[in-house]
């Protein structure tokens, strides 16, 4: 039986920004992911770390960012994957009910990634490279620079949908909405050709 796709409620009906991002800071986090994803998919093969790990990291800087849009994504993704919804909820809700003890460093980690906009302290990232090993850090890492662009994205994207409903977000404009997701969809092909020349070089 298919289960009913649930966030909590406080992202679903939400109405003003948790975390707002600017221009800037949503071209440094698509340049960031170009490597992250080329590493997620290596992971996919190799299964370095298990999906449903990828999975809490992401729903842990979601819930940290408030993302209504990518809540809504990666909680099909999750259940897809066998995630129940309750623990779904818990990630969304910022709950540690779930959280496993062999990955709850990763998981403050990707709390960390999320609260300090995508460039956290370089011992917390030490941290990780020490409890998981090296590979294992890259991917953890990875997986929260692909949510984290994802998020920058669909904060605007999401605050715009709740105004075509007549559910103005009361700290955002028009112009604020639609100016970060046209100038994101014009500048991803020059951010990915950025994020390749970093990644060669």
């Amino acid at each position: 039986m298919k289960q009913k796709i649930t966030i909590p409620e406080e992202i679903s009906t939400m109405t003003e920004f948790k975390r707002r991002f600017s221009f800037g800071q949503m071209y440094d986090s698509f340049v960031n992911a170009v490597g992250a994803i080329s590493i997620l998919s290596k992971n996919k093969k190799s299964e370095l770390l298990h999906p449903n790990f990828i999975e809490r990291l992401q729903l842990a800087v979601t819930e940290v960012n408030g993302c209504a849009a990518c809540s809504y994504q990666h909680t099909k993704m999750a259940l897809k994957q066998g995630m129940s919804n309750e623990e779904i909820s818990s990630f969304l809700s910022g709950g540690d009910t779930f959280i496993q003890p062999e990955e709850a460093k990763a998981i403050m980690f990707a709390q960390t990634f999320a609260e300090e906009k995508g460039y956290p302290e370089e011992f917390t990232y030490d941290a990780i490279v020490k409890e998981y090993g090296e590979d294992k850090a890259k991917v953890i890492l990875a997986a929260c620079q692909v949510m984290i662009a994802g998020n920058m994205y669909g904060i605007p994207f999401s605050a715009f949908q709740s105004r075509l409903k007549a559910r103005k977000f009361k700290d955002s404009s028009l112009f604020y909405e639609l100016g970060m997701l046209i100038s994101g969809i014009i500048v991803l092909p020059l951010a990915i050709i950025h994020g390749l020349v970093r990644k060669i070089f």
